[in-house]
């Protein structure tokens, strides 16, 4: 079977699956397992933003496309008529992620390719093990699929029933830093696993941008902020100049010194197996005598 994927989180599962010598192609941000930088890209950015552009930067740059209806992704067509794939994993949740599945599914039909279609779309954790069963069914993986979901609920329910005695601390997940965005579909759901309450972030509904007003009103007693596309050395550049809001420092989570840069593009704004681990990076961050310390390389105390 010939496979592309279309977004980091379903190479990582296609991986996790065992069938990484089956993947054919994947996008310009595939970068995890390593292995998958050596495939093929099959999608690129169509977004004109430099490596080191700012948060406010690109989010104009995010605005004015989606403004305008132009495709932040762009699909090559030819390599695409090249490899002829049996099954293509896109999506919908997200059109600043990846090509939405309706536009895979249009390229495909000017093509003449009958590849299936799979679009994951999760907005819970049980929704992204359901699509990695998904996923191995479609490539004729179902047990290792069944095995794969299992381990992770087995893991998710571990964090559950040990942090469901403990104080559930007033918690803010931060997905973006200007202007800031609260987490969200996923994210709030592993706050409240990992012991503690979102303020604002909702569950299943999408991230949402909000004011700084608003975080300093709602006084979370931890922040984590998790800045999507980026890896804990840029979230914890842009976290330290989170200093400079003046209203941010007199939230007790500035006061108390329980503010965390983690690494949001691995463990958090992917809807992949490493969710996972980002819900226990999210308990040893809540409730740090209760659960082992994670590695160095996925989190960091951000100075206040």
């Amino acid at each position: 079977m010939k496979i592309v994927s279309l977004l980091p989180s379903a190479t990582e599962i296609v991986y996790r699956l065992g069938l990484g010598d089956q993947l054919e192609g994947v996008s310009c941000d595939c970068d995890f397992p390593p292995d998958a930088r050596s495939k093929p890209v099959v999608s690129l950015s169509a977004l004109d933003v430099e490596r080191d552009s700012s948060p406010g930067a690109i989010d104009e740059k995010v605005r004015a496309s989606l403004a305008a209806q132009d495709s932040i992704y762009t699909v090559d067509r030819e390599l695409v008529r090249e490899i002829q794939p049996d099954l293509i994993l896109a999506q919908d949740l997200c059109r600043v992620c990846a090509v939405p599945s309706g536009h895979v599914t249009q390229a495909l039909e000017s093509l003449g390719c009958e590849a299936e279609v799979i679009s994951l779309d999760p907005a819970s954790l049980d929704d992204v093990l359901d699509g990695i069963q998904q996923v191995a069914g479609a490539a004729g993986r179902s047990e290792e699929g069944v095995g794969l979901a299992g381990e992770l609920r087995t893991r998710i329910e571990d964090v559950r029933t040990r942090a469901e005695v403990l104080p559930k601390l007033r918690t803010l997940a931060v997905e973006w830093a200007d202007p800031p965005f609260t987490g969200g579909h996923w994210v709030p759901e592993m706050v409240r696993l990992a012991g503690g309450r979102e303020v604002l972030g909702v569950e299943r509904a999408p991230s949402r941008s909000c004011t700084w007003d608003e975080i300093a009103d709602a006084a979370p007693e931890v922040i984590v902020f998790m800045p999507c596309g980026y890896g804990l050395q840029d979230a914890i550049a842009q976290g330290n100049e989170l200093a400079s809001v003046e209203i941010l420092r007199q939230t007790p989570a500035w006061r108390a010194g329980r503010m965390w840069a983690v690494d949001g593009s691995a463990y958090f704004s992917r809807p992949g197996p490493r969710l996972v681990d980002g819900l226990e990076i999210l308990a040893w961050i809540l409730h740090p005598g209760a659960f082992p310390e994670p590695p160095a390389d996925r989190v960091r105390q951000i100075p206040t």
